[in-house]
């Protein structure tokens, strides 16, 4: 068993998710990526154990934690052998919510948001036609009145059938108009969408079917009406508040990557030292040996920036530099523990009963999503090594 590093403060909130964990062991996680269905019973024991709620501060029902303990209740369910991204998304949509709402939505939302009367599970940021580049989207939400009528289109919005509320990113203003006065990210804003009123009048949702069980979708708006009074802070300003958000996904993305690295180093030296070939056990080879102890110093390694970006975040010098190295190391540490993990196992990592192929397909998505290695590298060579912009 792999200890956590010097520091951590929530030893007493990680024992705690273990044993909650331990309640929906292997074949849960198993039947539903088989079936493609929906963790319904761990996300309410998760809701009604408080840990959902985390962040939330108490005045409003939540626990009032730092960033660095969402991060470690996601990191240990991870090293369960579970998935957070049935219910991930709260966490990280939550800090747009309390960083940037009024305080009429925080009453309103937060308290049932808190005891689970409502989910905040959906992030509706993505489209088909920009990708990654979110100051192309064509979602449009036109100012009628007391209502703004939203039309477009949303991809890869996770969750989003399961959720009661959704933060929704769309244009204000044409994007021709804001190109022109170089300003591309303007204009942008963020809404809170209640699902229920917003499936009766003109959005739909179809499902994706990926290799791996996420919940994702696509939504369509089609005349959708959303309340004036849930704008998120100031018309047009959107994109910075979608900011402070992506940075909080970063960093709890990349506690999860640790969290899958720590089960795929724990699995394989099991696996190595049980599993005996010419009569020795598979993990006296070096051959073995080697890529399982590079996986373990390399999950070390992106651990400690992980629990840095944490850290900054949490004293407010929320920096974006920190939040995206913290998702990329952590996201490369899990993905090599993942190939290491399956090597180890050989014929039997294929198969099912073992969980290493399911866990295996899960933190691949890491590579691509929140957001590609590929961006992230173009980012710090822009941003924090001067080079020329790449895009």
């Amino acid at each position: 068993m792999q200890e956590s590093l010097a520091g951590d403060d929530f030893k007493d909130i990680r024992e705690a998710v273990a044993k909650l964990c331990a309640e929906f062991p292997a074949p849960y996680w198993r039947r539903l990526d088989s079936e493609n269905d929906y963790p319904t019973e761990f996300v309410s024991k998760l809701t009604g154990s408080g840990f959902l709620a985390a962040l939330i501060p108490e005045m409003y029902g939540g626990s009032g934690l730092p960033l660095a303990a969402a991060a470690a209740i996601l990191e240990e369910i991870h090293r369960s052998g579970g998935n957070a991204a049935a219910c991930h998304a709260q966490m990280y949509i939550m800090g747009v919510i309390l960083r940037h709402g009024n305080e009429t939505q925080k009453r309103e939302y937060l308290p049932d948001i808190a005891t689970g009367a409502l989910r905040l599970q959906a992030f509706g940021v993505s489209e088909p036609e920009c990708g990654s580049d979110t100051t192309s989207i064509r979602t449009f939400a036109r100012r009628d009145g007391d209502r703004y009528v939203v039309n477009g289109q949303k991809i890869w919005t996770s969750r989003a059938g399961h959720s009661d509320l959704m933060l929704l990113l769309a244009r204000t203003t044409p994007e021709t108009e804001t190109r022109k006065s170089g300003k591309k990210t303007r204009g942008l804003s963020v809404f809170l969408v209640d699902m229920k009123d917003a499936a009766e009048s003109g959005m739909t949702i179809r499902p994706i079917e990926t290799m791996i069980n996420h919940a994702t979708t696509e939504v369509f708006f089609n005349d959708v009406p959303v309340p004036a009074r849930n704008l998120i802070g100031t018309e047009g300003d959107g994109f910075r508040y979608i900011l402070s958000g992506l940075n909080a996904e970063r960093i709890l993305i990349g506690a999860e990557c640790i969290g899958d690295a720590k089960w795929f180093i724990e699995r394989m030296c099991a696996y190595a030292g049980e599993r005996k070939v010419f009569g020795r056990p598979i993990g006296q080879n070096q051959g073995i040996q080697l890529p399982i102890a590079r996986a373990y110093a390399e999950m070390r390694a992106a651990e400690l920036m992980v629990r840095e970006a944490a850290r900054r975040y949490d004293s407010g010098r929320t920096s974006a530099e920190h939040a995206n190295m913290a998702k990329l190391l952590a996201a490369d540490a899990s993905w090599k523990a993942a190939e290491a993990c399956l090597q180890t196992h050989g014929g039997f990592g294929f198969a099912r009963e073992f969980d290493v192929e399911r866990k295996f397909r899960e933190t691949r998505l890491y590579q691509i999503a929140p957001v590609s290695t590929n961006l992230i590298l173009t980012y710090l060579a822009e941003h924090s090594l001067g080079l020329p912009r790449s895009y």
